[in-house]
C-alpha cells in the first residue's frame, strides 16, 4: 500500500512540475510554410452537361478531355478521362471538384482529385476571390511519389490565347 501511494505522489509531483518546466523551455522557430510551383497546367473541357437541381443547388458535369502540364520536374498531358463534378451553391459560388489523371513524360499515372470554390463578384461590384483549390495526388510508389505526401495549393484561371473551352490551373507545392 505505502509503494502505490509513493508511486501515486511521484506521478502527480512529475505531472504537476511538467507544464512549468515545458514553459521554461525555449520553442523551436515557427516555419511558415512556402510554395514553390509543381506545374502549370492547360485542361481542356467538354461541353457541360445538366444533371439537374438537387436539393444542394444545381449540379453539372464538366467532361475533362485533355490539355497538357509543365513544372520544372515534371511535364506530361492530362489524359481525355476525367471530370469536374459543379454545385452552384445558393450563396452565389460554385463547388468544384475535378478528378483526372496525369500521364507524365516518362509514362507514369498520376490520379489528381482537386477541390475548391468559385465564386463570382458580390451585388456591390467588389471582385471575386481568386479560385484557390485544393489538390490531392495519388502517385505510384518511385519518382513521383512524394506527391501523395504533404501540402498543394491551386489557382484556376483562365488564358486568353487559348481559343478551346479550357481552365488553367497552377499547382504549388508548400515546403
Amino acid at each position: 500500500m505505502l509503494k502505490r501511494l509513493f508511486v501515486a505522489a511521484v506521478l502527480a509531483a512529475t505531472t504537476m512540475s511538467a507544464p512549468v518546466a515545458a514553459q521554461d523551455a525555449p520553442r523551436p522557430p515557427a516555419t511558415e510554410p512556402g510554395l514553390e510551383l509543381l506545374y502549370r497546367s492547360v485542361v481542356k473541357l467538354g461541353p457541360a452537361i445538366d444533371a439537374g437541381v438537387t436539393a444542394l443547388g444545381q449540379r453539372r458535369i464538366i467532361p475533362i478531355i485533355g490539355g497538357t502540364f509543365e513544372g520544372p520536374d515534371m511535364r506530361g498531358e492530362i489524359l481525355p478521362m476525367g471530370w469536374d463534378w459543379q454545385l452552384d451553391r445558393s450563396d452565389g459560388c460554385t463547388q468544384i471538384i475535378a478528378d483526372y489523371f496525369l500521364r507524365t513524360d516518362d509514362g507514369v499515372i498520376i490520379n489528381v482529385v482537386n477541390t475548391g470554390a468559385l465564386c463570382r463578384p458580390g451585388t456591390d461590384g467588389a471582385a471575386p476571390p481568386p479560385v484557390r483549390t485544393s489538390p490531392v495526388f495519388e502517385a505510384p510508389r518511385g519518382r513521383y511519389e512524394g506527391l501523395s505526401q504533404g501540402g498543394h495549393i491551386g489557382t484556376l484561371g483562365f488564358d486568353p490565347s487559348v481559343q478551346e473551352p479550357h481552365v488553367v490551373i497552377t499547382i504549388y507545392r508548400s515546403n
